[in-house]
């Protein structure tokens, strides 16, 4: 729907409310620990479980080994199905079933 404006923070918002199953779906060789999820890189050749977490209660996810790093699970999903941001927000939307639009 070209012209429409995408409600990055709703959706963004909804992820969160889901993030240990989207973590599981996206990252299915990690674990949760805590408040986080660990796991292999799975863009790279990560052989070191732990190196690349998701915290879960907040959206924040970073790789230690590369400084890779964003705030939300829109920013994961850009990162690992390289998409841009408003590529990544509609995925979301639609796993998700909402609205994307403002």
């Amino acid at each position: 729907m070209r012209g429409r404006s995408i409600n990055f923070e709703a959706i963004a918002k909804a992820a969160l409310s889901h993030s240990e199953t989207i973590t599981a779906r996206w990252l299915g060789d990690g674990k949760r620990m805590g408040s986080e999820w660990v796991c292999r890189n799975p863009t790279r050749a990560d052989h070191k479980t732990g190196s690349f977490k998701v915290n879960l209660s907040n959206g924040r996810w970073g790789d230690f080994a590369t400084g890779d790093k964003g705030g939300d699970f829109i920013s994961l999903a850009a990162f690992l199905f390289r998409l841009d941001q408003r590529q990544a927000a509609l995925k979301i939307a639609d796993m998700l079933g909402i609205n994307p639009y403002v």
